[in-house]
């Protein structure tokens, strides 16, 4: 009659949705029913956050995340289980290496052990952390002890570092004889620091001469004695003479042997008209890490 025309009845209903859609709906009352589906979800992800910062879930993974990014492990994933897995206290009826150790020193040793080799030394700052951590597990007091670290422990530790390498055993026990402490001695953690990196960098020292007889011997096993000890000869020059603070600088000497040098060396010696015994690795590798203890700065 108005001349208006009049919404159909599903059009009618769509309206009236609409309209009650735009309202807003009141909070229901505490036990008056369910609470609104998004509510709910929203206070859900609000408690789990809590939980996790609450529990220190947060806090652990990032710091795994920090440990792959400062190790850069070839298997990521095999690394992060067995990092989750060190942080679990381990008990006598757990399984694992780690769990089937007491609770006491060999079960601290082990898991500084596991500390210090997490990144290379080359890596300062997260090697750093990572004997700290170390210095930190094998320093912690009990009902029997006093928290720190002695020369038991601490000698014991650069023991089991050099023992997992391929350093020869005399040049192991000569570099633990320079920076040993007493047994009963306080070690701080200079000392402490010191110490492992020399360890460290010895089976790094190892490794890269074990890769120069390789070259040598060209896979025959035994090299030339003539070039052997010139080679050697260079190297005592690279490494300079008097003691150097910082163990890695001896690694950046030995870089400096360059293969015009060694070149040179090998030339002068095979230029010499004289017989020659051979040299076998063993002997090589224990020439060349003698070669090195002999530069290490004893701990005083």
């Amino acid at each position: 009659q108005d001349g208006r025309k009049r919404p159909s009845p599903p059009a009618a209903k769509m309206a009236a949705y609409e309209k009650r859609r735009a309202v807003p709906t009141p909070a229901p009352a505490a036990g008056s029913g369910p609470a609104e589906p998004g509510r709910a979800a929203a206070g859900e992800l609000g408690s789990e956050a809590e939980f996790l910062l609450r529990a220190g879930v947060t806090a652990m993974v990032r710091e795994a995340l920090l440990k792959v990014l400062e190790a850069r492990p070839e298997e990521p994933v095999s690394f992060l289980a067995d990092y989750f897995e060190r942080l679990v206290p381990a008990s006598p009826g757990a399984a694992g290496e780690a769990a089937a150790e007491l609770p006491g020193p060999p079960q601290r040793l082990a898991r500084a052990l596991w500390y210090v080799r997490l990144a290379h030394h080359s890596h300062r700052t997260a090697f750093d952390s990572n004997a700290g951590a170390a210095y930190e597990v094998l320093g912690a007091g009990g009902r029997r002890r006093k928290a720190g670290v002695d020369g038991r422990l601490y000698s014991e530790l650069l023991r089991r570092i050099c023992q997992h390498g391929g350093a020869p055993a005399e040049a192991a026990a000569a570099l633990l004889g320079r920076v040993r402490c007493r047994d009963h001695e306080a070690v701080p953690f200079d000392v402490f620091r010191y110490g492992v990196l020399t360890c460290f960098v010895l089976l790094e020292f190892a490794a890269k001469a074990d890769a120069l007889f390789g070259i040598l011997d060209g896979g025959s096993g035994a090299a030339d004695g003539r070039v052997c000890q010139a080679v050697l000869r260079a190297l005592e020059d690279a490494l300079g003479i008097g003691h150097v603070a910082l163990p890695g600088r001896y690694l950046e000497a030995g870089s400096r042997l360059g293969p015009d040098g060694l070149a040179l060396a090998m030339d002068q010696a095979l230029q010499e008209r004289k017989l020659s015994s051979s040299m076998s690795r063993e002997e090589f590798l224990k020439k060349a890490t003698a070669l090195f203890v002999a530069k290490v700065k004893p701990v005083e």
